[in-house]
């Protein structure tokens, strides 16, 4: 089938979405596509002027969580293939369902999306095969969790053990917010079913990153490694959110370490998956810190990030479709994914009150202005008759191109300031943190790090 044309539905309606759709376009064996539910970026009256693309694309009614609609809209319209964005379709397997209808797809199964729909089963895997995290206990009882809360005498995190939208990880400062978290996550509810089950957590420190792979289930193929903003305020300050900006290639993770974790973390992680009948195919996310003692997985996702995506898939040279298609078949191992130099750099523009609650229906403004190397990823947006309006609580997703970081993030500021919508927030920080740390001899700490998961390796 490599050859071959191909009708394409993504699932999905955020700025990832939106960012693998303009990527997809671009391939020359792209017949049609289709996205479900899409958002007004990829709306067909507005794809020519977001994408400067001119394949026939076009958004499609359908939930993203509607398997039985999905499903049968891939039968009707003879779909070739299918790419799953977000993780919630996954975790109540979608994946399976259209494989069973004879489908080709780039996605997870529901057992396998577990390793990020289960925090408790990621972690419990960590351990299984001894892959380098944090150290944990799993709670279902409220009473149970508070009892281990007293008797440690480490920093924690508590996080929510479910699917809770890159929003159910809470960091204390002391055993009153510990406690206070426990009883919003467990008793109150703040996150729903998610909260059933929560993870007490060692509170690692160093930096994050965040290394993705394509795979087929046996093969990886790394992706640039990326640094994501979750705080909404500057200097990490505020609430988690889904991610306020990233950037790619992050300089902490040079292509040596990359080269490292794919061997001594993602390769081990794959493995381990398809050993106990759980056979992972798609994107594979690694969310890392990068301890004095060594690299340690923080979580893992079961799909592309999200702002990671809007910064990684710009620098890929190779057709997406090509290894889309070549995961989807079991032929990763005969793709070269070749990557493009320079650096990309994302600023997420949301509405007022994100995290928390936000208006909707706020006209966007500057959309059709003229972007120097820098595109806007549409994702809590819709169409109010011929009006792009605000209807999420993050909106836009600026993605600056740059021979490097700098130049990146100068390009993706500068197109920021030509959009505008009421209400309107962003950092003003995304990706300086790459320049301190190489200033406070991050290469030098790399080297470390490079020689301690090597000894980890050999010990296990």
């Amino acid at each position: 089938m490599m050859n071959k044309k191909l009708r394409v539905l993504i699932v999905g309606s955020g700025g990832r979405e939106h960012a693998i759709a303009w990527k997809v376009a671009q391939s020359p064996r792209l017949a049609q596509l289709f996205v479900a539910p899409g958002n007004a970026g990829t709306e067909s009256s507005q794809w020519s002027a977001v994408s400067g693309q001119s394949a026939t694309v076009g958004n499609v009614s359908i939930s993203a969580e509607d398997i039985a609609a999905l499903v049968a809209f891939t039968n009707e319209q003879a779909i070739d293939l299918i790419i799953v964005g977000p993780e919630a379709p996954l975790a109540i397997g979608l994946a399976d369902a259209l494989r069973a209808a004879g489908r080709w797809v780039f996605g997870p199964s529901q057992v396998a999306a577990q390793i990020e729909a289960s925090k408790a089963f990621s972690k419990d895997f960590m351990a299984r095969h001894h892959i380098p995290t944090a150290r944990f206990a799993t709670f279902t009882e409220f009473r149970e969790a508070l009892k281990y809360l007293l008797s440690i005498d480490y920093p924690i995190v508590i996080k929510a053990s479910g699917l809770a939208a890159g929003k159910g990880v809470i960091l204390p400062n002391c055993a009153d917010d510990a406690e206070a978290a426990l009883r919003s996550i467990m008793l109150d509810k703040e996150f729903g079913a998610a909260g059933d089950e929560v993870i007490i957590e060692e509170r690692l420190s160093g930096p994050e990153v965040s290394l993705l792979a394509f795979t087929d289930g046996v093969t990886l193929k790394p992706l640039p490694p990326a640094q994501d903003h979750k705080r909404i305020f500057d200097n990490d300050q505020g609430p988690n959110t889904g991610g306020m900006g990233a950037y790619a290639p992050a300089p902490i993770c040079p292509p040596a370490l990359v080269e490292e974790f794919t061997r001594s973390i993602l390769q081990p992680t794959i493995d381990g998956l398809r050993a106990e009948g759980k056979p992972f195919v798609g994107v594979l996310y690694a969310g890392l810190m990068l301890t004095t003692d060594g690299p340690r997985v923080l979580e893992y996702n079961c799909r592309f990030g999200d702002p990671e995506t809007q910064v990684i898939l710009p620098l890929l040279e190779t057709d997406l479709l090509d290894i889309v298609e070549a995961c989807a078949n079991g032929q990763l191992a005969e793709i070269e994914v070749k990557w493009r130099s320079g650096a990309a750099a994302c600023v997420v523009m949301a509405s007022e009150g994100y995290p928390g609650k936000y208006p909707s229906g706020r006209e966007i403004r500057g959309l059709d202005a003229t972007f120097d190397q820098a595109v806007v990823f549409q994702a809590g947006t819709q169409l109010s008759k011929d009006t792009v309006v605000t209807a999420g609580g993050r909106v836009l997703g600026i993605t600056g191109f740059g021979a490097d970081l700098r130049e990146a993030i100068e390009r993706a500021y500068t197109a920021v300031g030509q959009i505008e919508f009421e209400g309107r927030q962003y950092r003003k920080d995304i990706g300086y943190k790459a320049f301190s740390g190489l200033a406070n001899g991050q290469a030098e700490k790399n080297e470390r790090l490079q020689r301690i998961a090597a000894r980890n390796e050999q010990t296990n």
